[in-house]
């Protein structure tokens, strides 16, 4: 319980609740752990609930009918996810994998309804994070419709550096978290040997490096630059 206390009160995804309605929720909250691999739910699955991350990974992704997968974005400690259902009603919209074994904490449906019934402000901060991201699902979608392939791996680099990043020296960013070719042409909606040029003359240029099997953004500027249509 102090765990998820103390998560609550400090996850940026609940900055701004009153630090007394965030200790309410942690009351509500229950602990698990799943292992790598583990489905959390299915896109259509009933939208019982939503979890924090409080360690490991999640990925967020859609299957189409032909099994391919289109991988949305990658969760971390900090996040929440499945708070969609809390508000519409309807079933998940996406398939949630663990990436990693993972600590979740996770609060019924009509725990928090009740809750929130009481304390409306619960209500107003969770429509700003749904708020928060359907505009990073527009600015996904507009960046795939206009950007070019660089600003799309530049996108795809700065979200990734807001979930994981490490602050460095220097303004530098290192993405804490290992990831592959793949899995950044798969967020960015490309083939891998594209996004493999892209990168690699990223890091002659010194825009990027790797650190460790880590990606380090040496040059925030430059991709906040190519990632603006």
């Amino acid at each position: 319980m102090e765990e998820i206390r103390d998560f609550l009160k400090n996850s940026f995804s609940l900055e701004g609740l009153e630090p007394g309605l965030a200790t309410g929720l942690s009351r509500l909250a229950r602990s698990m752990k799943i292992s790598a691999g583990t489905i959390l739910f299915e896109n259509g699955d009933p939208g019982n609930g939503f979890y924090a991350v409080l360690e490991g990974s999640l990925k967020v992704s859609l299957l189409s009918v032909d099994g391919d997968e289109q991988l949305l974005a990658v969760l971390g400690p900090g996040d929440l996810v499945g708070e969609l259902a809390l508000l519409d009603g309807r079933p998940r919209s996406a398939t949630v994998i663990a990436l990693k074994d993972a600590q979740l904490a996770f609060v019924d449906k009509a725990a928090f309804q009740r809750f929130s019934d009481e304390h409306p402000a619960v209500y107003r901060h969770m429509l700003s994070i749904v708020g928060k991201r359907l505009r990073q699902a527009n600015d996904v979608l507009a960046a795939r419709s206009f950007l070019p392939l660089p600003g799309r791996v530049a996108q795809t680099l700065l979200q990734l550096a807001e979930t994981f990043g490490k602050p460095l020296d220097d303004g530098r960013m290192l993405i804490h978290y290992k990831l592959s070719q793949a899995d950044i042409a798969n967020m960015a909606g490309a083939a891998r040997e594209n996004v493999s040029r892209v990168l690699n003359d990223w890091k002659r240029s010194g825009t990027i490096s790797r650190i460790s099997g880590y990606y380090c953004i040496e040059q925030p500027d430059f991709l906040e630059k190519a990632s603006t249509l």
